[in-house]
């Protein structure tokens, strides 16, 4: 669940650009970051109310390539390209650029999550050379009374 509503981002943005008041002045006064607020604002001028809701996606490696190509080519700080193509923070840029860097186009495709793997319910049979040596002559016998 997002931590703020799309309702309560409206109401902000709105005051913010109804009210001859700055960034820091309508933050303080609803609680929030400024720069959360501004990042708010610019969604919202670019993308209108649906860009203050943030459906969680998974982003193609070519679509992520792209976005770095355009910061590069267009000069774009990794807030402007959040508020362009309503991603959900500039932290997202950055681990796609530190990703490309370290590994290239193969870094930036999705990755599936598996789950860990379960623990064994039953621990395996000690083997020869964990056993001690009375353990080891007590299967002894028990393998000669069968």
């Amino acid at each position: 669940m997002a931590k703020y509503d799309e309702q309560f981002k409206l109401d902000a943005v709105r005051r913010y650009l109804s009210e001859q008041h700055s960034y820091a002045e309508v933050a303080r006064e609803v609680g929030v970051d400024y720069a959360l607020l501004r990042r708010w604002v610019a969604v919202y001028q670019l993308h209108g109310r649906a860009g203050l809701v943030r459906p969680r996606k998974r982003y193609s490696a070519q679509f992520k390539f792209e976005v770095l190509k355009r910061i590069e080519q267009d000069g774009l700080s990794d807030r402007q390209a959040v508020a362009v193509y309503n991603l959900g923070d500039s932290g997202t840029i950055g681990k796609w650029r530190r990703g490309y860097d370290e590994g290239g186009m193969g870094a930036l495709a999705p990755r599936r999550r598996d789950s860990p793997a379960m623990p064994h319910k039953y621990p395996p049979e000690p083997t020869a050379k964990d056993m001690t040596e009375k353990q080891l002559r007590e299967e002894n016998a028990y393998l000669r009374a069968e």
